[in-house]
């Protein structure tokens, strides 16, 4: 059974979208979903699932948060392959503590990509890699210009984003 790590966009951000996490574990497992763990209240669960493909995954939870929550929700799935590929990946070597990760809904199209302006926002720094988005914030996160919001508009896609501790736990979890 492959490995999945789903994460959910904008939830428990203050009083907004709340989800509670051991409710996400019970919709997993109700899903089919084995090995159910969460981590931390940002909406991260990291399961097994019989289902193989992770576009059914991702609408499947998706279609069960609106239905039992009534929240709509964005939830973007990674194998744990390819979150061992994304930690591997990291352009930003030297100052893991200040690297982000976006998780895009989609690949951007080519053309949006090289519309980006490597020095909006400087000194923060980003790569595009496929369906992620690295991003180093030596000033930290919360003093960003190009955070998850500007990533969406500037890129066309759905993105959700996770602090490195968090990108390389989830990628221990899935391993």
């Amino acid at each position: 059974m492959p490995t999945y790590a789903a994460l959910l966009r904008a939830v428990n951000l203050g009083s907004r979208n709340k989800v509670s996490m051991a409710a996400l574990r019970e919709l997993v497992e109700e899903l089919g979903g084995v090995d159910v763990t969460t981590y931390v209240q940002s909406g991260n669960v990291v399961f097994r699932s019989p289902e193989r493909s992770a576009a059914k995954v991702e609408r499947g939870l998706e279609k069960r948060i609106s239905a039992d929550f009534g929240l709509d929700v964005k939830v973007l799935v990674r194998t744990g392959r390819e979150l061992a590929k994304i930690v591997a990946g990291n352009p930003f070597d030297e100052a893991p503590d200040d690297v982000h990760v976006a998780f895009l809904g989609e690949k951007p199209s080519a053309a949006r990509v090289r519309e980006l302006d490597p020095e909006f926002g400087l000194p923060d720094e980003f790569h595009v890699a496929g369906r992620e988005v690295y991003a180093r914030y030596p000033k930290g996160y919360g003093r960003t210009k190009i955070n998850n919001a500007w990533f969406e508009k500037q890129l066309g896609v759905a993105a959700t984003t996770r602090n490195w501790r968090t990108v390389t736990k989830l990628a221990e979890l899935a391993g």
